[in-house]
Order: structure tokens, then C-alpha cells, then sequence
């Protein structure tokens, strides 16, 4: 999440490019009546610039993002995790594993290593996908090569698995991010064939348009980042994500909500709906910000929510509550 970005890099974004018009159309939606069963498709792939099975049908995450492990750790654990499977009908769930701050995994990698391993454990029980997320903005290739292959040894025989190698790159050039991905993706196809691995993009994964013009070759089921607040990133940057998809890159939201990109302010509703038809009509999968009880717009819950997930409407702030009712709209 954009908790370390300086505060004139969001105005240029929001300021210079955005605008309040949506001349993207979108096809209309038409959604079946909810069944209340939360799919698992087996092992995915990308196909022709798509996620799919195996047998090359299209398919579709949703979910929602846990916030920084070593801010909230106690959100992760087995009860909440099959929670957002049985109450939110989530099939995805991303465990954000924060690298630098303090008592992130830099500080103590046992503790981290134990958190995450505890939501991968639990999805895999409950037969939901999961991100294992190295949640950072800076680059720490040793310390990632050497996390991504443990990850990989242990559960690289899961297809519920899929790594996602860089958060949000924010001054690194895409050549940078480029090399440093290639490199850990080449670790983790030692132990682990082929579960999907997330690549970040560069300017806190949303120059996507950059990876389109010198994407990862000679490499199996990877997708490229992109992250979006809705009331910060509107038609500028849905224009740019409706351009590459449509050239063919694969495309994967692991992060996005509808307030402002500082993760506070009010959310806009027009514009979290614009992006939320976008993504549904073209079946790219999404993971919404975050699964918190912090004092902020994108903290879903409230500090007396249980730390077993198991919370009351009352404890569910606005923004859980359109998470929540979009993930059971669009089943």
C-alpha cells in the first residue's frame, strides 16, 4: 500500500492526469443470481494474455488483501482466513509480508515467515488462492531470492499458490524491476514448474504501459501488476490498463480500493464502480486494500472486529461493506 509515497507524487498523479469523465464503455454485466459457492479452479494458467484453467477456460479471482503482516498480525490466522472464504465469499486472499519497517521480515524473518505461512496453510485448507507478497518499495534481491525459494520448496505442489515478487516498485526503472524479477523467477521455476508469479510495475504498479513495451520472455504464467485508488486513479489510468489488455498483456489487480492513494479520504463510489465493471467485464482479477483495523478509509474493520474475522455488520466500516457486497454480487 502507498503508505510511503511522498505527497507531491500523489498530486501530479491525481492532479496532471485524472479527470471525472469515464469514456471507457464497458459491456453490460450480466451476472448470474449468487449460488454461494466460492469456485476453486484447480491449477491456473494465462493463455492468450488471460487467466484460465488449465484447459484454457477464463476464470476470475476475487478477494481481499490482509494489511502489512507486521502491523496486523492478528488477522493472520486460519479462523479469519476461512471466514473470508464462508462470510465475504472471497477465493483469493493476499498475505502482504511488510520487508523494511520495523519488525517487518528484515527485522525479524521468523515471525514473518510464520504469519504468512499461517493464511498459505489456511488456504490451502479451505481450497482459496493466495498471494504470498513480498510487500515492499525498494529492492532487496538476495533477501527475496532467498524467501521466494523457501516458498517455492514448500509449496510449490499447491496451485493455490501464487507469489508476487515486488509490491510496488516507486522510483525504479522497469528495467531494474525487470532483471531483479527475472532472477527470482528463475529460483522459483527450480522447485515450482508452474503457479502464477506477479510482477510488479513501476510508479507504484501502474506504469503498465512501460512492462507492454518490454514484457518478460521465455517465461510460463506470469502477470503484471496493477494497482489503482479509485479516487486518486481514474480514466488516465484505466485508459492505459484498457490499452495494454487489449494488446495482449496479462493483467492482475492484486491491490486496489476506493479512496484516495494515501489508503484515507472519502471513497468515490462512481469511480471504484467504473473500475470494478472495468475488471469484471474482462475478467481480471482483483484483491481489494486491506484487511486492517487502522484509524483510515481503506481499513475495513473496526479496532473491536474479532481477530478471528468473525465480525458483526457494525464492526465492518464502509469500504469493507462495498468490498464485501461486491464479492457477493459478482460470485
Amino acid at each position: 500500500m502507498k503508505k510511503l509515497i511522498f505527497f507531491a507524487c500523489l498530486l501530479f498523479c491525481s492532479c496532471s492526469e485524472a479527470s471525472d469523465s469515464d469514456p471507457i464503455t464497458s459491456p453490460p454485466m450480466t451476472s448470474p443470481e449468487p449460488t454461494k459457492e466460492v469456485k476453486f479452479f484447480g491449477q491456473l494458467q494465462v493463455t492468450n494474455g488471460k487467466l484460465t484453467t488449465s484447459d484454457g477456460e477464463a476464470v476470475m479471482l476475487r478477494g481481499v488483501s490482509l494489511g502489512w503482516h507486521n502491523w496486523w498480525p492478528r488477522f493472520y490466522n486460519s479462523s479469519a482466513v476461512k471466514f473470508l472464504k464462508s462470510d465475504w465469499n472471497a477465493n483469493l486472499v493476499r498475505a502482504a509480508m511488510g520487508i523494511d519497517p520495523a519488525g517487518a521480515y528484515l527485522d525479524n524473518p521468523t515471525l514473518a515467515k510464520e504469519k504468512i505461512k499461517a493464511v498459505v496453510d489456511a488456504a490451502i485448507a479451505e481450497d482459496m488462492y493466495v498471494i504470498i507478497d513480498w510487500h515492499s518499495h525498494e529492492l532487496y534481491p538476495e533477501e527475496a531470492k532467498a524467501f521466494f525459494i523457501e516458498m517455492a520448496k514448500t509449496y510449490g505442489d499447491h496451485p493455490h499458490v501464487i507469489y508476487e515478487l515486488f509490491n510496488e516498485p516507486d522510483y525504479e526503472t522497469w528495467e531494474e524491476v525487470k532483471a531483479y524479477s527475472e532472477e527470482i523467477i528463475k529460483e522459483i521455476r527450480k522447485y515450482d514448474p508452474d503457479n502464477l508469479i506477479l510482477v510488479g510495475s513501476p510508479t507504484w504498479s501502474q506504469d503498465i504501459h512501460v512492462v507492454a513495451q518490454n514484457p518478460i520472455l521465455n517465461q510460463k504464467n506470469i502477470m503484471y501488476v496493477l494497482h489503482f485508488y479509485a479516487a486518486t486513479h481514474k480514466d488516465y489510468l484505466r485508459e492505459r490498463a484498457e490499452k495494454v489488455f487489449k494488446d495482449g498483456l496479462p493483467i492482475f489487480v492484486s491491490e486496489c480500493a476506493g479512496m484516495e492513494a494515501t489508503g484515507d479520504g472519502p471513497i468515490d463510489a462512481a469511480s471504484w464502480n467504473a473500475w470494478l465493471s472495468w475488471m469484471e467485464s474482462r475478467k481480471i482479477s482483483w484483491a481489494a486494500w486491506s484487511i486492517a483495523d487502522k484509524d483510515e478509509t481503506c481499513s475495513m474493520l473496526l479496532p473491536a472486529a474479532s481477530s478471528d474475522g468473525a465480525c458483526t455488520d457494525s464492526q465492518v466500516k464502509p469500504w469493507g461493506k462495498l468490498v464485501k457486497k461486491a464479492l457477493e454480487e459478482n460470485l
